[in-house]
């Protein structure tokens, strides 16, 4: 049994509180308050119905808590709507005698913080909502069985679905092609890319809404919750234009290097041209005198003009080898594909890699001209037909063909081989900078890859394929167009 002090002290405890507590009997009358209360609701409450003082009606609320624990016999927590202006969480507590529960105690959490809280709760919640819609990158986030749970605005963007679509649908394996979703996950519980349940800067592909591989640079974590592992979250950032930057400065770069080495060898050829035109003037001159001034018989005049169609010969070769090599300025003018072909051929077909090679040209005839830039076509020409030759081992056949495309709007360059072809794993990166099957030291891997930036600088195509029996075809398209 509590003292006379205890129940004073207890009473004037409950009096202390800064909520309304009354206590209510089984026919919802209020049959005790505290001075919270009586100063909130007045004086004279004790004796009148609960639902008459707190919400002004003649019966008991359609959801009041105090019927539910008198017929239950249990605690209750709900929260009520007084008035438009008033809401509050109310408590009901049950008090026995025999068994029975003759009475209740309602403590009212009328605190205007809880509502205060509330909102700032879902003034938070919509904050965290819009940052994560307006990030950069990507976020997505998944459970334990793969299901997404959270797809923002910009995952959407990268990939083609709509938010609400990616989260009524996809589960995290749809979106990483083959068993990418798997590698993921094996990574981010290794120690090895950032710790255990974390992965870094990790560099893989997605797969968007029409299966379009998508480069990403991702970092994921593992969710915990009471230590067990509840799912994953994984922010991306989309690598393609980047990726594009890259290619396009490696494309300059590339170029540069080209340049400066084509103005090289065009300072050489003319320094060449210089020493080799005056000597060989000189025996054209002092042939032609010969034959001219002195009787002779028919084998030394055969000799003689041997010599001078020989002569002639090396004139012309040089006279070639300045103007493929002449450095002009990056300009493009009509040309005929056909004559750049059959330059680039006769600066070729009589050096030592090519004497056992077999050369075939079906060039058609009446071809339009195009507008290119000659010299960077030169370079297009002499390298990928130096690539056929070097793939044979200078032995084999050569093919090249012209013609126009079927609906007319491109020249079709085919140049073909009889080498081994090129490997299923090397095809798809042949036209990358620095990629080569060579050997080390016989090749740098910028070959091709200046062709595929030619091409692309005067917006045509270029693809590489094998043939059916053996060898390899490259097939060069560049749009027919006039000169402005």
């Amino acid at each position: 049994m509590r003292t006379e002090t205890e129940k004073d002290y207890l009473i004037r405890a409950i009096d202390a509180l800064e909520r309304e507590m009354i206590v209510m009997s089984p026919d919802f009358q209020i049959v005790a308050a505290n001075r919270r209360s009586m100063e909130k609701r007045g004086p004279d409450i004790v004796g009148k119905p609960c639902h008459n003082i707190y919400f002004r009606r003649n019966e008991p609320c359609e959801e009041c808590p105090a019927a539910f624990t008198f017929n239950q016999g249990k605690p209750v927590l709900r929260h009520l709507s007084r008035r438009p202006d008033e809401t509050s969480w109310v408590s009901c507590y049950p008090i026995f005698s025999n068994g029975n529960v003759d009475a209740l105690v309602m403590l009212d959490f009328d605190l205007p913080r809880l509502d205060q809280l509330e909102e700032q709760i879902h003034r938070h919640n919509n904050f965290l909502k819009n940052m994560i819609n307006s990030a950069v990158d990507g976020i997505i986030a998944a459970d334990r069985k793969g299901k997404i749970f959270l797809f923002n605005q910009s995952a959407a963007d990268v990939s083609g679905y709509g938010v609400e679509e990616a989260l009524d649908n996809l589960y995290i394996q749809d979106i990483y092609p083959e068993r990418g979703a798997w590698d993921v996950m094996k990574k981010l519980r290794s120690e090895e890319y950032g710790g255990k349940g974390r992965l870094k800067e990790y560099h893989v592909e997605v797969l968007g809404k029409g299966e379009e591989r998508i480069p990403i640079s991702l970092y994921a974590s593992v969710l915990y919750e009471n230590g067990e592992e509840v799912g994953t979250v994984g922010f991306f950032h989309d690598m393609r234009e980047r990726l594009r930057l890259k290619r396009e400065l490696e494309s300059a770069q590339i170029q540069l290097l080209q340049t400066e080495k084509m103005a090289s060898l065009g300072k050489l050829a003319a320094g060449v041209a210089h020493q080799l035109n005056n000597p060989l003037g000189g025996i054209m001159l002092y042939t032609r005198l010969i034959l001219e001034e002195y009787e002779l018989n028919d084998a030394a005049k055969d000799d003689l003009n041997r010599i001078m169609k020989d002569a002639e010969r090396c004139k012309d070769t040089v006279k070639e080898l300045l103007v493929f090599a002449r450095q002009t300025r990056q300009e493009k003018q009509l040309h005929d594909i056909n004559k750049a072909i059959s330059r680039t051929l006769f600066l070729l077909e009589k050096q030592t890699l090519f004497h056992n090679i077999a050369i075939q040209t079906h060039l058609a005839l009446a071809l339009p001209l195009i507008l290119i830039d000659i010299q960077q076509i030169n370079h297009l020409l002499m390298n990928v037909i130096l690539n056929a030759a070097q793939a044979m081992e200078g032995q084999g056949q050569l093919s090249i063909e012209t013609g126009l495309s079927a609906d007319s709007r491109h020249v079709v360059i085919k140049i073909a081989d009889t080498g081994p072809g090129i490997s299923d794993s090397a095809l798809p990166h042949i036209f990358e900078p620095f990629f080569t099957t060579k050997e080390e030291g016989k090749g740098t891997g910028l070959g091709l890859s200046m062709v595929y930036g030619i091409v692309e600088n005067h917006e045509g195509r270029i693809t590489a394929s094998n043939q059916p029996g053996r060898g390899a075809i490259f097939t060069i398209e560049l749009p027919v167009r006039q000169s402005d």
